[in-house]
Order: C-alpha cells, then structure tokens, then sequence
C-alpha cells in the first residue's frame, strides 16, 4: 500500500488536493470534530484537565477556542488527548484499506507528531500566502489569534517543503490541481 501524505499550511487547501487524488482519505479535521461531538471519554479527559472550559457534552466548538485562546498551556493539553485518539483512528482507517493500492492522508500535523513512516509520500501544497488569508478570513470560525497559536505549534513551512517528495502549486483552481495531482501520481505509479 502506498500512503500519500498531504500537508502545508493552514488554509493552503490540503483537503481538497487529498480528495483529488481519488483515493480513500483520512481527513484527521473531520475525525477531530467528530472526538469533540461523539466520543464521551475524550470529553472526561478535556473535562478533568481543563474544567473551566469543557463542562458540557458534546463540546461546543467556542469553548474549544476559549480554552486555546485563554493561556498557551491549554492547546498543548488539548492536543496530548486528542492526538493519541486520532492515531488510533489513522490506524484504523489503514487496516480498513488494507487493500488499496493507495490511501490518503489529510493530517495537518503529520510531522509534528511523527505519524508518518519512511516510505510513506509526502506531497506539499504550496499556496500564495495572500489567497490563503483571504480564504481564511471567509472561514465561519476565523480568528487571527487561533491561527497564530496554531502555527507556533507546527515546524516552519520551509522545513516541511525539504521533507516533501512533491510540491503541488495550488492556485485555487480545480484544473491545475488536477493536473498537479495527475502529474504526482503518474511518477508515484511509475516508481511501484
């Protein structure tokens, strides 16, 4: 099985590239707000470490941002619940497409928490830096704040670029992604 890793900045549209590629994706986003709304046990462990801010199940989306804007312990607190979970899931989803000849992985903090394996693609999507903060901005929970705290905890653009086997330009247009797709996965199946 290959596994094609996808990652850049936040808002550098990764989901959308990951969807192109036409294989099964793990979109780790999705599976962490689904943590938030469904699973009871990760919501006892948010309750024990940061009370003041998870008291009700499912957890609300503000308390979340209350909780990481409040002070900067409280994000790392949040991320030592949720990542181990989203491993597990990530695994799961694996063993799932065991049978696959590829599967995707949509996990903005794939370096950082070192969930990828040698072997594994790493495809970079490379945005301009102005389109991003305009498709950003028009997010329904956008907060520049919450962005900068994001982007403290993830290793610098540039050293992500060096880890990458490709760099997809995403120019926001279906066609050139598509294209870059096509380009990556063409050499992809070419080395197999």
């Amino acid at each position: 099985m290959i596994k094609i890793c996808v990652i850049g900045a936040i808002g550098s549209g990764k989901s959308f590239v990951a969807r192109k590629f036409g294989f099964p994706v793990f979109n780790a986003d999705f599976e962490v707000a689904n943590l938030y709304l469904k699973n009871k046990s990760c919501f006892t462990k948010l309750k024990k470490k940061l009370p003041k801010y998870f008291n009700h199940f499912p957890v609300n989306k503000n308390s979340i941002i209350e909780a990481i804007l409040a002070n900067n312990l409280n994000l790392k607190k949040i991320i030592k619940i949720i990542h181990p979970e989203i491993k597990k899931k990530t695994n799961i989803f694996i063993n799932r497409n065991k049978n696959k000849k590829i599967v995707v992985l949509d996990i903005p903090l794939l370096l950082e928490n070192k969930i990828n394996k040698k072997k594994d693609i790493i495809v970079f999507v490379d945005a301009n830096k102005v389109e991003i903060i305009k498709r950003l901005k028009k997010r329904e929970n956008f907060n520049k704040n919450l962005l900068k705290k994001f982007k403290k905890i993830q290793l610098p653009l540039q050293y992500k670029k060096k880890k990458s086997n490709f760099i997809l330009k995403n120019d926001f247009t279906k066609l050139s992604v598509k294209k870059g797709v096509m380009q990556i996965l063409k050499k992809i199946l070419k080395n197999d």
